[in-house]
């Protein structure tokens, strides 16, 4: 799909349809939708009358054939109320938008920019909108309706005085979506399809072909390193572990610029090991690699982008399988760092992968931690699947954080850290016990044992359990993945 820039009047430009949006309760039509009622003899004010057109949000109204138009249908969308929205909310209207169209066999539309919506922003955020809302999770399936493929979106109205950063603007959102779309890819992929060793080769040659440093470690180098609480999780399967390590140099960085480590949990197919799951289900743990996914995903955005401080992503794939070698609950294992793990329950097994990663990337030269991962079921218990759980110490680099979060519209929740928690995870017989001792908290004393091998690095772990996959579509987003997290950590990079 096409996303470009048109500069010509939109009355004018011959398409499929033309989108543009209106508020709840906007007694008064004026601006562009004014001009596009006067042509139209006054109908959209008729709509507004009857209450057929509310502008609530996400609301669709339809028309054919509007008079004054080049193009054959106008599509209204609501915008909700003025004084809630937000820049951001671009993505979810042009992405209903798109998704609304396509499967009604448009080919080409307009995407017409209100008044207060015509700066580089709003182009970046409806670009992001339009090339999220495309995917879809239908990879395997024969009869696909081919039919069904938009292939060009134009923008028109944004500010011709801003022209000339509009384009960087639009090719800054391309980047995000393809790369938000890439890690969703990813972890739709069945498990069969996506074994460590193939996401370390879908790795490298994306990473080969953005220009970035890519290192594969095999399962001999992984035992070198003493990886133990990795090579734990991964003795139950036949297939070996690999973890992936990608570099971003910037030119001319700063030899005492910070350098942020990205590490994400990429648990390719998670049965639970002798702690199994249970059936119901089961099938989904195909995309606890989503944390690896996202650090996938976000490093293929930097290498476009370009921040200006270095980038060390660390991403240890294995599968977790109940086989004669598997690791059993009771068990202890010595992680890289030389701490020891009780193993308390096997499917707690993404906080040991995570803290070989943390502490290697730190070992490679990592100042500041940003860790992602499905990690635990108790965070949807906590906020459902409309926010992140975000943890961090210290809270001034988690709050520096958040504004990436805001300032891109994924939601976030600041989750607490503090001291009683750590107690948790204290063992008898080792250092640390994978799962915590009391009953509740469970994604906190997930956390806190991930901290124990940042340290004192500054870090923020994203448990992202609850948003990594959606069951029911949106209607800017198919059913399936969502690419999470990966919007605000570049947001983070670039501003780091």
């Amino acid at each position: 799909m096409q996303i470009q820039l048109e500069n010509q009047p939109y009355s004018s430009i011959q398409a499929d349809a033309i989108v543009t949006y209106i508020f709840d309760k906007e007694n008064r039509i004026d601006g562009i939708l004014s001009d596009i009622d006067h042509a139209m003899d006054g109908r959209l004010a008729a709509l507004v009358a009857t209450g057929e057109l509310t502008g609530k949000a996400l609301e669709l109204v339809l028309v054919h054939f509007p008079e004054g138009l080049d193009a054959k249908r106008l599509l209204l969308v609501g915008a909700g109320k003025p004084e809630k929205f937000a820049q951001s909310d671009l993505r979810k209207i042009a992405g209903t938008a798109l998704r609304h169209l396509k499967s009604r066999g448009v080919k080409k539309f307009i995407f017409l920019a209100r008044e207060g919506e015509r700066g580089p922003a709003a182009a970046q955020a409806v670009t992001e909108g339009l090339g999220v809302a495309d995917f879809e999770s239908n990879k395997y399936q024969t009869d696909k309706k081919t039919n069904r493929e938009i292939q060009s979106v134009l923008l028109a109205g944004f500010d011709a005085v801003q022209n000339g950063k509009l384009p960087e603007a639009v090719e800054h959102g391309r980047v995000i979506a393809e790369s938000q779309n890439f890690a969703r890819d990813l972890i739709n992929e069945p498990s069969n399809r996506l074994t460590p060793r193939m996401l370390a080769a879908r790795a490298e040659a994306m990473a080969k072909e953005v220009g970035l440093g890519v290192e594969i470690l095999d399962e001999r180098k992984i035992s070198e390193l003493k990886m133990g609480a990795l090579i734990g999780v991964a003795q139950g399967s036949v297939e070996p572990p690999r973890v992936i390590v990608i570099r971003y140099t910037p030119e001319n960085a700063r030899p005492d610029a910070p350098v942020l480590g990205l590490v994400g949990k990429a648990v390719t197919f998670d049965t639970g090991g002798i702690s199994i799951k249970p059936a119901e289900n089961m099938e989904k743990m195909k995309y606890d690699m989503g944390g690896g996914a996202t650090m996938l995903g976000a490093m293929r955005a930097i290498a476009y982008l370009k921040p200006s401080v270095p980038v060390i992503a660390v991403i240890p794939a294995t599968e977790n399988m109940p086989g004669g070698r598997a690791q059993k609950p009771g068990d202890v294992q010595v992680a890289m760092s030389g701490k020891t793990i009780e193993v308390i329950n096997t499917d707690a097994e993404g906080r040991m992968v995570l803290a070989d990663g943390v502490f290697y990337a730190r070992k490679l030269g990592a100042t500041h931690l940003i860790d992602a991962a499905t990690l635990t079921g108790a965070i949807q218990v906590a906020l459902a699947n409309v926010h992140v759980g975000a943890f961090g110490t210290p809270r001034e680099y988690l709050d520096q954080f958040l504004e990436s979060a805001k300032a891109v519209g994924e939601k976030m929740w600041p989750m607490p850290m503090d001291d009683e928690y750590e107690e948790m995870i204290k063992s008898n017989i080792a250092d640390i016990r994978n799962t915590g001792s009391g009953k509740g908290g469970g994604a906190i004393t997930g956390a806190w044992f991930i901290k124990e091998f940042a340290e004192d690095t500054p870090w923020i772990h994203l448990d992202i359990a609850a948003t990594c996959w959606v069951d029911d579509g949106k209607p800017w987003l198919a059913k399936g993945p969502t690419g999470v997290a990966i919007r605000s950590i570049v947001d983070f990079a670039m501003k780091l």
